[in-house]
């Protein structure tokens, strides 16, 4: 118990540390969260910076939460309810960063890095693929990272219950990681709704 909610804690502070403020400052933009849509997140850098300052902020959001699960994995003698644990709590941290006044990004990135890592632990390495293959499809027909993000995070509970059936803790992450991702995109769901959401590609000043 007490090694879990060390794992906890670390991985919710890992998860604070906002990549994309931190690459902003490298690229003399003091906060990312002051231009563009708004968003800590590698999307946001990308329209407002440029191609490379977003790769950095995205694969750094990507191994906070592949960092968090898998040295609770470790840490934790394999207990995978406390690396769900763990994988939701970078999550989180990284949506209500500590270290930014608990405004950040809305966690996309950061939870493929936690599937990806739960994936391969749990033996389906598959589920991060099917997942990134229909993102991929969706923003290269739409454009609209947005949607393919949504789309995705509403797909990944039911493809854990249908593979893992009965496992209510990995399921509880699914659910969670959903509706935190989910919830995060409720302006660019209005916007969808309404036409007028932002496509990849196009800056915003």
């Amino acid at each position: 118990m007490f090694k879990g909610i060390i794992a906890v804690i670390f991985a919710y502070l890992l998860g604070s540390i906002n990549n994309s403020i931190i690459v902003g400052h490298m690229f003399g933009v003091k906060d990312i969260r002051e231009h563009g849509s708004g968003n800590a997140g590698s999307t946001n850098v990308l329209r407002t910076i440029g191609v490379k300052a977003a790769a950095l902020t995205f694969i750094g959001d990507v191994l906070k939460g592949v960092i968090a699960p898998l040295l609770t994995y470790y840490f934790c003698d394999k207990n995978l309810p406390w690396v769900f644990a763990a994988g939701y709590a970078a999550i989180l941290g990284h949506v209500f960063p500590l270290f930014f006044g608990f405004k950040g990004g809305k966690g996309v990135a950061t939870s493929f890095g936690a599937v990806l890592v739960i994936s391969i632990l749990t033996g389906k390495f598959y589920i991060p693929l099917i997942l990134l293959a229909v993102f991929i499809a969706v923003v290269l027909l739409t454009r609209y990272v947005s949607l393919g993000s949504v789309l995705v995070m509403a797909a990944y509970p039911f493809i854990v219950d249908f593979i893992f059936k009965r496992d209510y803790a990995y399921l509880a992450f699914a659910v969670l990681t959903a509706l935190t991702g989910i919830i995060k995109h409720r302006k660019n769901i209005s916007r969808l709704l309404k036409g007028n959401e932002s496509k990849v590609g196009k800056r915003k000043a």
